[in-house]
């Protein structure tokens, strides 16, 4: 009812800051086409004749303008592991003898002691590894003023029982592209790969929702 109360009362901005309406932003990897080819320059005479076409000796074929395609080279190895212990350990105690004689012997002469012990041990681990190995060819989508390009793409496999699909966005660097134009994903910076997939296959791997709703609501 409270947060009711709050989706109703929000300003957009208060809106903005509690998460309310916001609208995921699908990423984009689609295909890049190039600039259409410009009308011909009358020939002037010369011998040299630069044309859209033109490559200067040193670039060769790499990819170099917008919706030039290059290859990306996955080569993606990851591993991670974490561990942390904690142990407690605490006691005390008190003992008492009370007096056998006098208005104050309200026991039998024996000894009155008390005493009490906590502890508490923790431990924790988390190992993690990941590996992605293959090729996906992407277009060049923007070039920037200091020669670095937004390259993205896609690739979708239909197989027996589902679609498998490979997706890839990132800025590359003309320099760390090679002859034969590919380029290492680990020389992609601020890269955002995703691999997923669905049919069959993937909603089999996946929790029912109802399994999913009692595993929310448990309490242990």
């Amino acid at each position: 009812m409270l947060a009711c109360a709050l989706a109703l009362t929000a300003t957009p901005a208060k809106a903005q800051i509690l998460g309310i309406g916001k609208k995921k932003v699908r990423e984009d990897f689609s295909v890049t086409l190039p600039a259409a080819v410009p009308a011909a320059a009358p020939a002037n005479g010369a011998i040299f004749q630069a044309g859209d076409g033109y490559a200067a000796l040193y670039e060769g074929q790499r990819a170099r303008r917008v919706g030039d395609p290059l290859t990306i080279v996955l080569v993606e190895r990851t591993s991670a592991s974490k561990s942390a212990g904690s142990k407690l350990d605490s006691s005390g105690s008190a003992s008492l003898t009370p007096p056998t004689t006098g208005a104050l012997s309200l026991f039998k002469q024996s000894d009155a002691s008390a005493s009490g012990a906590r502890n508490f041990t923790g431990t924790g681990s988390a190992d993690q590894a990941n590996a992605l190995s293959g090729e996906i060819s992407v277009t060049v989508a923007a070039v920037y003023p200091n020669g670095t390009m937004l390259v993205q793409g896609q690739k979708r496999v239909t197989l027996n029982r589902g679609d498998e699909f490979l997706q890839i966005k990132g800025i590359v660097r003309p320099a760390d592209i090679d002859a034969n134009n590919r380029v290492a994903s680990t020389r992609v910076a601020d890269a955002r790969i995703a691999y997923t997939g669905k049919g069959d296959v993937a909603r089999a791997s996946r929790q029912g929702w109802l399994s999913r709703f009692f595993q929310m609501i448990s309490p242990f």
